[in-house]
């Protein structure tokens, strides 16, 4: 049953597919006015929720954002040589190019090294350059105390010492020198770029690891013969691929090149003297 104080719904004024009842006699109608939900998203726009699909004009918007002081490239000069991302062209190369610098490095007479790092020197050859000579030193120097001390019935000890002098000696020498003649290319007005001169020092290492094996060999001829042979090459490789560069640096730059050139062979003196010579 209904009671009379229900009114009813105007049809006329209300969309949709079911008909609404017929207004009993004597009965007040509710009018609706016309409404848009039947269309998504509404055409009209009410407070702080527009149609748009952006969001709404007070919302956080914090975490689309750059957050200062973030890990994103925003530093400039200085601070950007602390972030990630300044060194991380110098170690996008692949294997082969990697293969290719380490056999222009084995064959020095050709002096093109230079011109073909030069629009993309790396990092990431010298590094494991310089770790694999720390790996191969410190292997093959415990290696020949080891046999020396059982042939001769002694107890043998590991020497920490090797690993962090051979360390120090590489990672040292391929990064102090370069930074070295740097500052001395610069200031005779003949700069070089950092990276491009730890690249050609980092590689010029190289001739030393199969040097460093051979010296397993117990003559000691044969030893300084290694050495004479690796030191000349790796100082030649240096002189020949910064020459032409350093020959802008004025009258002086044959000065500088032999320096250069007696420098990498006092390095193959050292590694001589105490790598290449491991006695009990």
């Amino acid at each position: 049953m209904m009671s009379s104080n229900y009114t009813a719904i105007d049809s006329q004024n209300v969309s949709g597919s079911v008909p609404a009842a017929a207004d009993p006699p004597g009965q007040v109608a509710v009018k609706f006015t016309e409404s848009n939900l039947q269309t998504f998203p509404p055409s009209s726009s009410q407070g702080k929720i527009s149609g748009a699909s952006g969001p709404p004009r007070d919302a956080d918007d914090s975490f689309s954002k750059p957050v200062s002081g973030s890990d994103e490239p925003q530093q400039s000069g200085w601070f950007r040589a602390f972030t990630i991302a300044a060194y991380k062209p110098y170690f996008d190369v692949d294997t082969s190019d990697v293969l290719e610098r380490i056999k222009d490095s084995l064959l020095p007479f050709t002096g093109s090294f230079s011109e073909k790092t030069a629009d993309k020197p790396d990092l990431y050859g010298p590094f494991w350059i310089c770790s694999t000579l720390v790996f191969v030193a410190a292997s093959i120097g415990t290696f020949i105390t080891y046999i020396a001390h059982k042939l001769q019935n002694k107890e043998w000890n590991y020497d920490i010492n090797l690993v962090t002098w051979s360390a120090g000696l590489f990672y040292g020498y391929s990064t102090i020198v370069p930074l070295c003649l740097f500052l001395v290319l610069k200031y005779f007005s003949a700069p070089s770029g950092l990276v491009q001169l730890l690249c050609l020092y980092g590689y010029s290492l190289f001739v030393f690891i199969p040097a460093l094996c051979l010296s397993l060999v117990p003559w000691e001829i044969v030893r300084w013969v290694v050495a004479g042979v690796a030191g000349f090459m790796s100082a030649t490789f240096v002189a020949l691929n910064l020459k032409h560069h350093i020959a802008s640096a004025g009258e002086r730059w044959f000065l500088i090149v032999a320096a250069i050139f007696l420098l990498q062979l006092a390095l193959a003196l050292v590694l001589r003297v105490y790598l290449f010579n491991v006695t009990v």
